[in-house]
């Protein structure tokens, strides 16, 4: 057993932050350009390689990059190759907007990416270009595809906004009626510009896609773990009989699912994350661009993870808004 498995929860997935640039401006994360991160800042290829190293070696088993927009960074499949090749690494996913993403994704594919998550908060083109900024939701529609044919797990990201219409919903849950892909359906946070709109419950949304296909049916856990080979996940499935995909909901407000939360998050400046509600954590840009022996810095790492495993807060406070500490937008997250 490793050593943050140690702990009450098995800490074994790590949401690495490769940018804070993006190419959309989405009214819940960026609606208007912020100033960015001087590039020198920013953890380069070869940094994020060792500390997802130490990582693997107290633990994690699963990284999922993410942004800003990961795609807006050169070379991103390079950085997939190179995780790949950690011993201890089992899977390595992504989360994009899917606007980059058909264009890359033999390259990624070929680099070892297991799944790709894509944004899609609606499939009605003018209800798109009011959150994102663009019309590009054709793009992301054929990114979908794209991603499926090229034999990746893959997930839709969906963000209810209030003015969502049950006509929406509906329309989504069919992206998973004739292909294996899952659709989830994530309730909006109260962090940065989310923090600006109303928290939709998930309940609601099953009950919206309950009413059209009443033998809806929640999946165990072994069977989600079986089939997506992605059992580490927050989202609870479900399934609408004769479909090869499914419906996930992640509930972070309304049902808080922190007693099994499995995962850190590092920002793309360096910083390890405890949790996406508080702003405390570990600075490992400070430690790998120390001065440091190789083998010291390696020591220093690790004992950042299990500290972090340690110090990893029993639960957000999502539910009381004046006592959550982390004010920087998605962006400088790390979504």
């Amino acid at each position: 057993m490793n050593r943050i498995e140690k702990t009450e929860r098995k800490i074994n997935y790590l949401r690495i932050s490769i940018t804070d640039r993006c190419n959309l401006r989405c009214v819940y994360c960026m609606p208007e350009k912020i100033p960015s991160v001087p590039h020198e800042e920013i953890l380069r290829y070869e940094e994020i390689i060792g500390i997802a190293e130490a990582a693997a070696k107290e633990g994690i088993r699963h990284i999922r990059l993410t942004g800003g927009e990961p795609l807006v960074r050169k070379d991103c499949a390079a950085l997939v190759g190179g995780l790949k090749k950690i011993p201890g690494i089992e899977t390595v996913s992504l989360t994009t907007n899917g606007i980059l993403l058909s264009d890359q994704i033999g390259e990624l594919k070929k680099a070892g990416l297991d799944g790709v998550n894509i944004s899609l908060d609606t499939t009605d083109g003018e209800h798109f270009k009011r959150i994102t900024g663009t019309d590009g939701k054709d793009t992301v529609l054929k990114a979908i595809g794209d991603s499926f044919d090229a034999g990746l797990m893959t997930k839709i990201n969906v963000a209810v906004m209030e003015d969502t219409k049950p006509e929406e919903i509906l329309s989504l849950v069919k992206l998973s009626e004739n292909r294996s892909i899952h659709v989830r359906f994530i309730e909006m946070m109260p962090i940065g510009c989310g923090a600006r709109f109303k928290t939709v419950d998930n309940d609601q949304i099953l009950s919206v896609i309950r009413e059209k296909y009443p033998d809806i049916r929640p999946e165990e856990k072994d069977a989600v773990t079986d089939r997506l080979k992605c059992g580490y996940g927050p989202a609870r499935y479900y399934r609408i009989p004769g479909f090869p995909g499914s419906t996930g909901f992640i509930s972070a407000v309304h049902h808080k699912f922190c007693g099994d939360c499995n995962r850190l998050r590092l920002t793309s400046t360096g910083f390890l994350k405890y949790c996406l509600c508080f702003d405390n954590g570990e600075d490992l840009r400070k430690i790998i661009r120390s001065d440091l022996p190789a083998e010291e810095i390696k020591k220093r790492l690790g004992e950042a993870f299990r500290n972090a495993a340690v110090h990893k807060p029993e639960g957000h406070c999502f539910d009381s808004p004046e006592k959550i500490s982390e004010k920087k937008p998605m962006v400088d997250i790390g979504g």
